[in-house]
Formats: C-alpha cells, sequence, structure tokens
C-alpha cells in the first residue's frame, strides 16, 4: 500500500511563468525568476509538484495539442535546469461556450472546477488535507479550495487585481514567498 504524500498544486501562467496573452510556442514561455528556487525547497520538504493549468486556447483552435505539448516540454527543460523534477502537468483543454465540440463543453477539469485536482490525487496518491495550490487568479483558490488544499493566491501575473474576488489561506508576493510561507505554516 503506497502511503499518502502532500503535493503543491500550481497553476502555470502568472505563476510559474511571466504572464502572457497567450503562451504559444516554447520560445514564449519565460519562467519567474525565483520559481526554480522556490520549487526546490518544496520538493526538497517532500512535497510533489503537479502542474494544473486551463489551456482554453485549445478550445478556440488558437492552439494545436502539439504546440501545447512542446511548450509544456520547454517548462519541464527550463525547471530540469534549475535542478527541479515536476511529477505531473495536467491540463484542461476545454471551454463552455468557445471552439467545437469535443472541446467546447461543461467539463469538470475547468478551474475553479476541482476536476485536475482530484485527477492528480488519485493518480499520485495525493493526500489532499495535506496539500496545497498556488495561483494567480480567484478560479486556482476556488477550484483548491473544492478539492480541500490549502491556497495560495501570488501577485504576480493576474493575482493584484484577483484579491477581491477570493478568499485564499495565504497571499504572498511571488512563488518564492508562497514557497517560504506555505513551508513555515506545514
Amino acid at each position: 500500500m503506497n502511503e499518502l504524500r502532500p503535493a503543491v498544486f500550481l497553476d502555470r501562467d502568472g505563476t510559474l511563468n511571466v504572464e502572457r496573452d497567450l503562451v504559444r510556442a516554447p520560445a514564449d514561455l519565460e519562467l519567474i525568476s525565483t520559481a526554480g528556487s522556490a520549487l526546490r525547497q518544496l520538493a526538497r520538504a517532500g512535497f510533489l509538484l503537479i502542474v494544473v493549468t486551463n489551456q482554453s486556447a485549445r478550445a478556440r483552435g488558437i492552439l494545436s495539442a502539439s504546440e501545447l505539448e512542446d511548450v509544456h516540454e520547454r517548462l519541464k527543460e527550463l525547471l530540469e535546469a534549475e535542478g527541479v523534477e515536476l511529477t505531473d502537468i495536467l491540463h484542461c483543454p476545454h471551454h463552455p461556450t468557445e471552439g467545437e465540440p469535443p472541446l467546447r463543453v461543461e467539463c469538470e477539469c475547468r478551474k475553479p472546477a476541482p476536476g485536475m485536482l482530484l485527477h492528480a490525487a488519485a493518480a499520485h496518491q495525493v493526500d489532499l488535507s495535506r496539500s496545497w495550490i498556488i495561483g494567480d487568479a480567484a478560479r486556482d483558490i476556488e477550484a483548491g479550495q473544492r478539492a480541500g488544499v490549502r491556497t495560495v493566491l501570488v501577485l504576480t501575473g493576474k493575482g493584484e487585481s484577483e484579491q477581491e474576488r477570493c478568499s485564499p489561506d495565504l497571499i504572498s508576493a511571488d512563488i518564492a514567498a508562497a514557497a517560504h510561507e506555505l513551508l513555515a505554516c506545514s
């Protein structure tokens, strides 16, 4: 029987990498400067690192599956160069009103729904009661709350403008501050 482990679920855009209108190609992905060191600290503390990202550009036909895979491969490469190995990257390709079926659909994986977190918890034996989500949007915080994890809103990306729309457990300046504060609470 596998022991359940804590995880930190991580939003991608605005949390790990610099917020852009659209990250369509690997060259568009720029890590936030402190992301690597923050994730190394979390991994050393025993947390699984799982990216959970809404990617409705897939449903809207702006981004192909292979382009998204290339971006995620680049994310892995950049983090590996910083000594970080992600446990998993999950994405929701759906949008409820845009694009064509089967990607135009109300789903359980698009944040603020908790589906990606719950799927990852089952796949990786995650103890949700000891886990966290770090994100820059109210939808990240709500997904975490609905999944039963503690929440951190970072003020990078959309975070500054999202503060009034949610009630996270912690508010942190960036991913580095989030890691420090999260570890102090765990």
